[in-house]
């Protein structure tokens, strides 16, 4: 075999050996430049969101007690569950004060106490209807973001036509809510009192 002959196959060779040969994982240089201030990274989301929780037992017209919150202890009447799986409650607001709102339902105890509901009108009512109006941020003269202040006029103005149409509402459910109540000795009673333990009550002998 020639010279030539030689050095091709040496050439052959070399280069199936380096072909066979795992490739090198190439190393990250880290730089010694840091930056001041920290970035925020944002993750992404790999699960997607829990569905509603199924409710335990709860019909509409059952009446709650509530266990957390502004009206903890109060007993409000259970209409129906919306699509971000709380449950939209009443107490009526004209008997304990409790006007309609979501709460829940790991934080109430349902009694077996139950109120004519079929005469109230409760489509109307989905998360939306909490919605709150909120007031634009703007930079001020330095051309800095200001704090959240108040609401431009068209905001009030749509807010305040949210308010009225939020009290006609709890009206309209108080008017066909009391009117069932009424059927009942002492419901309207039972309802406006709030639920307490005393130092004599025995938590687990309870029957709600």
């Amino acid at each position: 075999m020639s010279d030539l002959g030689q050095l091709n196959l040496k050439l052959d060779l070399k280069l199936i050996k380096i072909q066979s040969m795992p490739a090198k994982k190439r190393s990250v240089r880290i730089g010694n430049w840091y930056k001041s201030d920290d970035e925020k990274v944002h993750f992404v989301r790999k699960r997607k969101a829990p569905r509603p929780a199924t409710l335990r037992k709860i019909v509409p017209g059952q009446v709650l007690i509530l266990l957390s919150g502004r009206f903890q202890g109060k007993r409000v009447v259970f209409l129906k569950q919306l699509k971000s799986g709380l449950l939209l409650v009443t107490g009526p607001f004209k008997i304990n004060g409790v006007p309609l709102k979501r709460v829940n339902s790991a934080y109430v105890i349902p009694t077996s106490t139950k109120v004519d509901v079929t005469g109230v009108n409760a489509n109307q009512i989905n998360d939306d209807y909490f919605k709150r109006t909120q007031a634009q941020r703007r930079k001020n003269e330095q051309g800095f973001w200001a704090k959240r202040g108040e609401l431009t006029v068209e905001q009030q103005t749509a807010e305040k036509t949210r308010l009225d149409g939020k009290r006609n509402t709890q009206k309209s459910v108080d008017a066909a809510l009391i009117t069932a109540i009424k059927k009942t000795q002492l419901l309207k009673q039972y309802l406006g009192a709030r639920f307490t333990i005393g130092k004599t009550t025995r938590p687990h002998e309870l029957v709600f």
